[in-house]
């Protein structure tokens, strides 16, 4: 990161002097003034080709938040996602930016609707405790289809849980978050660079589609600090939302087909644009009529999981002659990679495939890996969560095995090899 200032004030000056006397002062005056967002006059900007970089996960996912274009950030500060808050403090500002730290969870989700209707790209940063109270207001971005990134910092629960212990229990929570049902987009990064990776693909996500898209980090990705070259992320292209014309018809739920994404007409334009959480037409108006509703809800769900492949996310390592497969995600798919690793090298064929994307689940991506299969693990930082989707999947002859953990300790490969019977 590199400071411009343009202006040095007098005590500015002061701890300069002072920090050069003292080298471990200037470190920490750098940290300071990087968290709280820089002298007055000042901001940081991104340098071009940083090369190799120690980083923290959270502010991976910061950066990657302003490359993707986000100018609006509400969140209330809550271990272990508070550092997001930081750095696009000490970001979005300088940038025309505007960063909120509300009174509570449920502001900063009022907070982040409006301004994404207003037109503005927008995240938000909590963990488990702080989406129990986004909880309503994900149903109005759901109903009033706000494009919009909610990052989750998973960690140990239920309730207050370990506030500075990792899990991932949080995963049927996210799919089944308000009331309806509706489906949602969830992305899930095992890594510092995926972190940065999967919150750019988020934000483009929430644009294509028009809906809150998910990241469910861990509390060891987002506080973890990892050496990572961000300019050598491999990035899609970035999608811009699609706006109304102003000869077109003031529909913001206007649509031919159910999977259509309708385009968008933002708050403070020239035409009054209606945003409710009531059951409403194409036009936004309130309705109690069954087929309307009906046609509405139906839109809803097409959008997404017409396009459930082409949203999905996967890394896949599978191995020719394999009979068993290790189905992992988040954290815990670096422990099955080493897992893997060693069966390997014992003389065991064993495939792997890791989920990037969780919601919608990437159906065609496991059933492809489950192919030739007689027995898939699923090792997981939670009580098995995910292992009843794979179950949902998976033939009857192939066994499904779990390796539930959630104890705020990391799966271990040797765990899923002795549970998975691959030992």
């Amino acid at each position: 990161m590199i400071p411009r200032c343009g202006g040095l004030s007098r005590p500015f000056v002061g701890r300069l002097v002072g920090c050069a006397r003292e080298p471990r002062q200037w470190e920490r005056w750098l940290l300071y003034n990087r968290l709280s967002g820089g002298c007055s006059g000042c901001h940081w900007s991104e340098a071009q080709n940083m090369g190799t970089e120690f980083i923290e996960g959270n502010e991976a996912i910061a950066r990657a938040a302003v490359k993707a274009g986000c100018d609006f950030f509400a969140g209330y500060p809550i271990t272990p996602a508070s550092s997001i808050l930081h750095h696009l403090n000490a970001r979005l500002p300088g940038m025309g930016g505007v960063v909120i730290q509300a009174e509570d969870e449920i502001a900063s989700m009022g907070l982040c609707l409006g301004a994404a209707m207003a037109g503005r790209k927008v995240m938000t940063a909590t963990s488990g405790p702080g989406i129990s109270l986004y909880s309503e207001s994900i149903g109005l971005g759901i109903m009033g289809e706000t494009p919009m990134v909610i990052v989750n910092i998973q960690r140990q629960g239920p309730a207050t849980g370990s506030a500075t212990k990792g899990a991932e229990g949080d995963i049927q929570f996210t799919r089944w978050v308000t009331s309806g049902g509706i489906p949602i987009i969830a992305l899930s990064p095992a890594t510092v660079a995926e972190a940065y990776e999967l919150t750019f693909r988020a934000f483009n996500l929430a644009e294509q589609y028009r809906v809150p898209v998910f990241l469910l980090a861990n509390k060891e990705v987002g506080v973890t600090m990892e050496s990572v070259d961000l300019d050598a992320v491999d990035l899609p292209p970035l999608v811009e939302r699609r706006k109304l014309g102003p000869e077109e018809p003031l529909l913001p739920h206007g649509f031919d087909d159910p999977a259509e994404v309708p385009k968008m007409a933002d708050f403070g334009g020239d035409r009054v644009v209606r945003f409710t959480t009531s059951t409403h037409d194409k036009a936004a108006s309130l309705t109690t009529d069954p087929a309307v509703i009906g046609e509405l809800i139906e839109h809803y769900c097409a959008k997404i999981d017409a396009d459930a492949d082409k949203i999905a996310l996967v890394r896949r390592d599978l191995q020719e002659g394999a009979d068993t497969l290790v189905l992992s995600y988040g954290i815990t798919s670096r422990s099955a990679a080493v897992a893997v690793r060693r069966a390997r090298a014992a003389g065991r064929k064993v495939s792997a495939l890791v989920l990037q994307t969780l919601w919608p689940v990437p159906r065609a991506a496991i059933s492809e890996a489950l192919e030739g299969i007689s027995r898939v693990v699923v090792p997981e930082m939670n009580m098995g969560q995910y292992n009843l989707e794979v179950e949902r999947i998976a033939p009857p002859t192939v066994e499904v095995i779990s390796v539930a953990k959630m104890n705020t300790k990391l799966v271990t490969p040797d765990e899923i090899l002795e549970q998975g019977g691959l030992s």
